[in-house]
């Protein structure tokens, strides 16, 4: 009988940073609590947190990209204007009075497979004002967006293509080199633009379509 060999797998690169970042956020929120700031208070925090991080451990996420200058800085410019843009969209169909705002909930199927991304891309689009995360499908992986101000299939399609763009932004500034191939992949085999399976429902608005003008 051939001996048996024990593998021990070693944790995922940066996946230690999460638990001290977990700390110094519980003690954030338990000063925040506490609505002032003292040693004592600081002291009491850190054991707290140190025991929900004994008691309630994170489970393991592999974080293994790194911020790359160039492309993170791409991003928050545009980011910054995409809240810009929005906030101007969103105030307008506020002094419009005389009608309803129209809404859509649409899907977006994602390149990425890593849980942090897709939580990153999720949070990044849901900061956007007129859009927010309602539901996370995690074998897409597919995010379920509420827009604001989609009036027909043609706004849909603008809004989808945005959040895909955000989504490859993001991987371009911090993602891991799996999901930079993933991208260059996904770009390959389908253009800009191109909807996801998920997104080929009827275009006529008729009632049920999830992605119907509403």
């Amino acid at each position: 009988m051939s001996p048996t060999r024990r593998v021990q797998r070693r944790p995922a690169r940066g996946a230690w940073i999460l638990q001290p970042v977990s700390v110094v956020w519980l003690v954030v929120l338990w000063l925040l609590l506490w609505g002032r700031i003292s040693p004592g208070l600081v002291a009491s925090g850190l054991v707290v947190a140190l025991v929900a991080i004994a008691l309630f451990p994170l489970p393991p996420i592999a974080i293994e990209g790194r911020p790359r200058p160039i492309p993170v800085l791409r991003f928050l410019l545009r980011f910054a204007w995409d809240i810009v843009r929005a906030s101007v969209g969103v105030a307008s169909l506020a002094f419009r009075r005389d009608q309803e705002a129209p809404t859509a909930v649409i899907g977006v199927e994602l390149v990425t497979r890593s849980d942090l991304m897709l939580t990153l891309v999720a949070e990044v689009l849901s900061l956007v004002p007129g859009s927010l995360v309602v539901e996370v499908d995690r074998t897409g992986p597919i995010l379920y967006l509420h827009l604001i101000g989609v009036r027909d299939r043609a706004d849909v399609e603008r809004e989808r293509a945005r959040a895909r763009e955000t989504e490859a932004r993001m991987i371009r500034a911090f993602g891991s080199p799996a999901d930079r191939d993933a991208l260059a992949r996904d770009r390959a085999a389908r253009p800009l633009g191109a909807s996801a399976a998920v997104t080929s429902a009827s275009t006529t608005g008729a009632p049920g379509d999830p992605e119907a003008p509403r």
